[in-house]
């Protein structure tokens, strides 16, 4: 029973932490970009029919080449390498030689001699979303991650465009400074989904009416409830006030049949009543 237990307790320190990474890994990967009246809402790691994982590689990398560099990035977590694993000299803050690639997001691989120099460009804590065009929301957002070491002008762009029909790319990487890299590629994560529509709700009126109608409804009940069970008030006498609420009807047909005589003037037959008699 006492190992029973012990495998529970792991097994739900194990879901838990899970669901923790879970969470973290979507929360750094969402952007709202408020345009007028329509809220755009980005979650890049959120689960798809077609991708259960979100943006994130089912590969544990993404890998381009281009301009004499390798680069080797994850989007939105670190990376995991089941295959095809950096092989650098030098792997600092990236989990050095043995485990180059598994501590930290993005890296770019360069040729040096016969053998690759690797520089360390992003981790996960440092991904920034922001939206790629704001005149056009849809069409997608730029993640951006940078290193935070020896190199703290080393970071990596990706523009993710929305594609709903499927996942493209990356195809290139382009060179922007001396350790400044930028890829493109396509995705239906990248597209925008709006959760929020200005001017479209009750309104201060409609919200004041709501909690009118919701007291309204409280005091009945809690009335009722009294009259019944404290007082011994049987069937629909129990309701306070029922005289007023029967009569109530009643009492509004009157004064609205007062404002329209009030409105309205004197009526003919009035008028008539007080007519000259000729002799």
């Amino acid at each position: 029973m006492g190992n029973e237990s012990r495998r529970l307790l792991l097994l739900l320190i194990f879901l838990l932490t899970d669901q923790l990474r879970v969470n973290s890994v979507i929360g750094i990967c969402e952007h709202s970009f408020n345009d007028g009246n329509k809220l755009y809402n980005f979650s890049l790691a959120s689960p798809l029919p077609k991708f259960p994982h979100g943006i994130l590689s089912e590969d544990g990398f993404y890998k381009v080449a281009g301009n004499e560099t390798v680069l080797w990035f994850q989007l939105c977590g670190g990376m995991l390498f089941n295959h095809d694993p950096p092989r650098c000299a030098e792997c600092s803050e990236c989990g050095g030689p043995s485990r180059c690639g598994t501590e930290c997001s993005a890296l770019a691989a360069r040729n040096a001699g016969g053998y690759h120099v690797c520089s360390t460009l992003g981790h996960a804590s440092s991904t920034n979303v922001s939206i790629l065009d704001k005149q056009n929301p849809f069409k997608g957002v730029i993640v951006r991650m940078s290193s935070s070491g020896k190199d703290p002008s080393c970071s990596l762009s990706v523009s993710v465009l929305c594609d709903s029909n499927g996942a493209q790319g990356p195809d290139s990487v382009e060179k922007l400074g001396t350790c400044d890299y930028a890829a493109t590629l396509r995705h239906p994560s990248g597209c925008a989904t709006i959760i929020s529509i200005g001017g479209k709700g009750f309104g201060w009126f409609g919200t004041l009416l709501t909690i009118i109608i919701c007291l309204f409804g409280a005091y009945l009940l809690a009335g009722t409830v009294y009259r019944y069970f404290f007082l011994g008030v049987q069937d629909i006498e129990a309701i306070p006030n029922l005289d007023f609420w029967a009569s109530l009807p009643h009492r509004t047909q009157i004064f609205f049949s007062s404002l329209v005589r009030q409105f309205s003037g004197p009526s003919t037959g009035n008028r008539n009543s007080y007519s000259p008699v000729n002799s």
